[in-house]
């Protein structure tokens, strides 16, 4: 057991806020006594962070300096925000939200959306590819497969940078994006989407945060009721943040200072998806007077493993690269890394299948092994590999373990014996908790010895065998628990999908293997042309390439083998060379020798006591004043208007009723609402100003860009008392 990574599987609950501090490090307790202004946290890998940062929130807790109800701590899966709320509950502070950015922003659009908008929420849509397939199909534009998986990531990716239509192909250029169509295309069917969206009453996954974020701005009474409710944030996993996300938590926190980040620039490996470091690079430069708490002792890797993560960036480039952490391992030595060549991929998974399978016979548990590869379609020969060696596996990425089918139906049988249990003959021979387990479970399917083979039959009994282990963990930990005490502990653990582990190797990406650790990791196909992958052509994307790979290597805690093969299939040519990243780090071979300047030390930067000049101010919002009595508004509405309700107004009633019926007809055509077009709020301001020229119409409250694009020039038309489409002059 390390101090960082791994505790008992039930701890006693702290008896105190001191108690809480025990057995962190300097650095991890100076981050969790940290409790006000801005934190930053540079963490590197299996430094400890998440408990760094739970320790953080329930010593604040604890020690009465924080409102549970008051701290909303943001991640970005539900897996990682399960089990943060399942250490919470651990350490005691159990009330404390612990959500990704999109769950806590969909809580929050439920709840408003009828006092900001009115009426129902339009329904969420959990896939956007048949909506994008129905745009391109309108188009008249044809995608295979491939392409229509590729534009929706651009769509996502545009929406997460907050990028629309008519922009797309100056970011996308501008990003370096390789784009599956023309960019004029993708603009055009992310256009069609977006009306097609609205015409069917529906939102995606983004306009989730679109939407709460839009809310946020124009609603401050709604934004103040936000703030009130939370006065602390924690964020995990801050060098993945979208600009999108950064404005919704910038939003969430209005004028305070109260946020607490922790991330590793070292491991950006999504920023296809719109995530950049730079907000966690930046943190100081936006926040001068944070405190900065580095991380860099790794509790979780040998020296021997930690030596490998270290070679890799010591090569890197980039500004991510000025700002690694050279991690120093906390752990005893262990066996040198593993290398491999192989002929082709087929020999090279069935070598992995043989080593694990000596580790299985060697007694090395099946949970702690894993296998990751590049690409998903790699994961088959590995599948297929294992399965031919009798190995038992499971896919990462699959459903989620309190929602199988077989765990719900568990769950159901084991309430009932709870409850009834002195009637049921099966459990006359039971001494104790695991043997009331294993009786009940076995009419579910549970047997002593696993079913041979793979497939569905062996994943439901591993599910059943992990409820089973889990049993026998709970009863050891509390031996005077009985079996409605563990029938409490999973309902828990199923509220806050704090999953047992399932027996069985894991085969997963590198992306999906991102926060998770094993103590035997075989990373395969480590060759070029699949790391990096072969559409990785820029110096950004190459360095991407270069993290992920770190990100792998970090997943091992003591075994860590690294092959590739010199052809695809058997008898194919070997053109295939070992990955450049392992150049000068793998035995025999000769590369470039890293560079210094690694942030080595850990430790703490105090921030600025008061603000450099050269730093730049964080913006003011304007206070709006009522342009006829000055009176500061408050009200949404009236801010739209640049005056009280109550004031006198200079509206040309006629131009307002021609901008009705304009606005009528538009909604009509597009089978949407017509508040969709405009508010009357901005239609009445619009006939309050006239405006003449396209930047005093942009300048409007609720005149966005995209509003402004596609509806501007009929509303400066009837403005200049024209018919739509009519250009002046009459030519």
């Amino acid at each position: 057991m390390t101090a960082a990574t791994h505790s008992p599987l039930f701890p006693q609950v702290p008896d105190s806020a001191d108690a809480v501090l025990e057995g962190l490090d300097p650095e991890q307790r100076e981050v969790a006594t940290a409790l006000h202004g801005p934190v930053c946290v540079l963490a590197g890998a299996g430094t400890g962070k998440t408990r760094a940062i739970t320790h953080r929130i329930a010593y604040g807790v604890r020690a009465g300096i924080l409102q549970p109800s008051s701290v909303l701590a943001v991640t970005f899966t539900n897996r990682a925000a399960g089990e943060m709320r399942g250490r919470l509950r651990q350490l005691g502070a159990g009330g404390v939200q612990a959500r990704t950015f999109h769950s806590a922003a969909l809580r929050q659009l439920q709840y408003f959306w009828p006092k900001a908008i009115g009426g129902s929420m339009p329904r969420l849509v959990d896939r956007k590819i048949q909506l994008v397939a129905d745009a391109a199909a309108a188009c008249r534009i044809r995608l295979d497969r491939g392409e229509l998986r590729d534009t929706t990531g651009e769509i996502e990716w545009s929406k997460v940078t907050q990028t629309v239509p008519a922009d797309y192909a100056l970011a996308a250029a501008k990003a370096g994006r390789d784009t599956p169509r023309d960019p004029a295309e993708i603009a055009q069917l992310y256009s069609a989407y977006e009306d097609l969206k609205c015409e069917r009453g529906v939102i995606d996954f983004e306009d989730v945060l679109l939407l709460t974020v839009a809310i946020l701005q124009d609603r401050h009474d709604i934004a103040e009721q936000v703030r009130s409710q939370y006065q602390h944030f924690v964020v995990d996993e801050y060098q993945d943040v979208s600009p999108l996300q950064q404005r919704l938590l910038e939003l969430w926190l209005g004028d305070r200072d109260n946020l607490c980040v922790v991330g590793d620039a070292s491991q950006t490996i999504y920023s296809f998806t719109g995530a950049t470091p730079d907000h966690l690079l930046d943190f100081r430069i936006r926040h001068p007077g944070a405190t900065v708490v580095k991380l860099v002792r790794d509790y979780r890797s040998t020296p021997q493993v930690v030596h490998l993560a270290n070679g890799l960036l010591a090569q890197a480039r980039g500004r991510a690269a000025d700002h690694r952490l050279e991690l120093i391992s906390q752990r005893e030595a262990g066996p040198e890394p593993g290398y491999a060549e192989y002929p082709d991929e087929p020999a090279e998974a069935e070598g992995a299948a043989r080593r694990i399978r000596e580790l299985l016979d060697s007694g090395v548990p099946a949970s702690e092994i894993a296998v990751l590869f590049r690409t998903n379609s790699q994961s088959e020969t590995y599948e297929q590999a294992l399965a031919d060696a009798g190995i038992p596996y499971q896919l990462r990425g699959a459903e989620r373990f309190f929602d199988r089918p077989e765990v719900r139906k568990a769950g159901i049988a084991l309430r009932g014996a709870a409850r009834f249990g002195g009637n049921d003959s099966l459990l006359d021979d039971a001494v104790d908790l695991p043997s009331q387990v294993r009786a009940v479970l076995s009419g579910e399917g549970w047997t002593s010895e696993p079913p041979a083979g793979s497939g569905a039959v062996r994943e439901r009994w591993e599910s059943l065998a992990a409820l089973v282990n889990l049993a026998q963990d709970f009863a050891a930990a509390r031996p005077a628990a009985t079996l409605g005490d563990l029938v409490a502990e999973l309902d828990e653990r199923a509220s806050a999908q704090h999953a047992p582990t399932v027996q069985g190797v894991t085969l997963a990406s590198l992306h999906s293997a991102k926060g998770l650790e094993w103590d035997v990791v075989f990373l395969v196909g480590v060759a070029e042309g699949m790391m990096p992958i072969t559409y990785a052509k820029t110096d950004e994307q190459i360095e991407e390439e270069r993290r992920l790979l770190y990100v792998g290597v970090t997943r091992a805690r003591e075994h860590l083998h690294v092959s590739w093969s010199l052809a695809r299939s058997p008898g194919g040519r070997a053109n295939r060379r070992p990955s450049r990243f392992l150049d000068g780090l793998r035995p025999g071979s000769t590369g470039t020798a890293g560079r210094a300047g690694a942030l080595r030390s850990g430790g703490v930067e105090r921030g600025f006591t008061s603000r450099p000049q050269a730093a730049p101010r964080r913006t003011q919002r304007t206070v709006a004043r009522c342009r006829v009595c000055g009176r500061t508004l408050t009200d949404a509405g009236e801010m739209k208007l640049m005056r009280c309700e109550d004031c006198p107004s200079d509206m040309d009633e006629g131009l307002y009723e021609r901008l009705r019926e304009w606005r009528a007809d538009q909604a009509q055509r597009s089978g949407q609402p017509a508040f969709c077009v405009f508010t009357d709020k901005t239609l009445m301001a619009i006939a309050e100003s006239s405006p003449e020229e396209e930047g005093d119409l942009a300048r409007i409250p609720g005149v966005g860009v995209r509003k402004l694009h596609r509806y501007g020039a009929d509303v400066l038309a009837i403005c200049a008392g024209r018919e739509p489409g009519e250009e002046e002059d009459g030519h």
